[in-house]
């Protein structure tokens, strides 16, 4: 049956589609929209599936804090190229994607993707993304952090984002002294807050990395252990955030500073998602 440009500019208009694939799937369906629309999908899904196995490098990250300022919600949205990550589209779906994450109450990505959103789930959403677009497309990072004040970072690029969460706030402004750490969070990476929160199997490398390099300088092998903790706690002082030196004033580490801020003022919790 012959379908009219009127026709194909409905169906790219609800669907977004480009006109061809909308022609196309509107003369297979011959003319019911509802089909076109499921073939429309489908094409999206082969798409999908086609590009499962390519790296997404690129992307935007988006943040939220809750009306009290309690709880601050990241999700990065990641596709292949520079020129997805900075069309209109895909970073509104990246916004739109977390407000429901946050109405909804998700706690992680597979959360997020079973969301009802137009008729069908977010991550079917994504699929008829990847297909309308052509790139991979996915939800990569979902973090929540909790305090008495949650401050977001997001760095200039869109790429690097960052969440802390101050405790101990005692009622102070705390909004610049949360970003001054988000952004030393962003340019140094620490590992954890501070040495009760690094992971096991790192305090076990270190060490044994301490030992080997005490070794091959021919320390004897009784010193081996304490040289190796010296090691440690200067792991420590240089990875966690806490003892960190304050990027903005080398004389003093995060945890004095934010103690300068408000008395006994701290970190409870951070995350830092980078795309690439």
């Amino acid at each position: 049956m012959a379908i009219t440009a009127q026709e194909v500019n409905k169906l790219r208009q609800m669907t977004g589609a480009g006109m061809m694939d909308c022609k196309k799937a509107l003369t297979e369906a011959e003319g019911d929209f509802e089909k076109a629309i499921d073939i429309l999908r489908k094409k999206g899904q082969k798409v999908s599936a086609s590009r499962a196995d390519r790296e997404t490098k690129e992307g935007t990250i988006v943040t939220k804090v809750s009306a009290d300022g309690t709880t601050g919600y990241l999700l990065s949205l990641t596709c292949e190229t520079d020129f997805v990550a900075k069309n209109e589209e895909f970073v509104a779906f990246a916004n739109t994607a977390l407000d429901l994450a946050t109405e909804n109450k998700a706690n992680s990505v597979a959360d997020i993707l079973a969301v009802p959103f137009e008729g069908i789930t977010v991550g079917e959403k994504i699929v008829e993304l990847t297909g309308k677009i052509g790139e991979k497309i996915e939800i990569s990072h979902f973090e929540v952090v909790k305090g008495e004040a949650v401050v977001p970072y997001i760095h200039s690029n869109g790429k690097l984002g960052v969440l802390v969460g101050l405790t101990n706030t005692n009622g102070a402004a705390v909004e610049d002294a949360g970003k001054d750490v988000a952004m030393q969070i962003a340019a140094m990476n620490p590992v954890a807050v501070d040495k009760d929160g690094v992971d096991a199997s790192v305090v076990e490398r270190e060490i044994e990395v301490g030992k080997d390099q005490a070794r091959q300088e021919g320390k004897p092998e009784e010193m081996l252990e304490k040289i190796a903790l010296g090691k440690l706690n200067k792991f420590y002082k240089e990875n966690t955030l806490l003892s960190q030196a304050f990027v903005k004033d080398n004389s003093k580490s995060i945890a004095q500073y934010l103690d300068g801020v408000s008395k006994g003022m701290t970190v409870a919790a951070f995350k830092r998602v980078s795309i690439g």
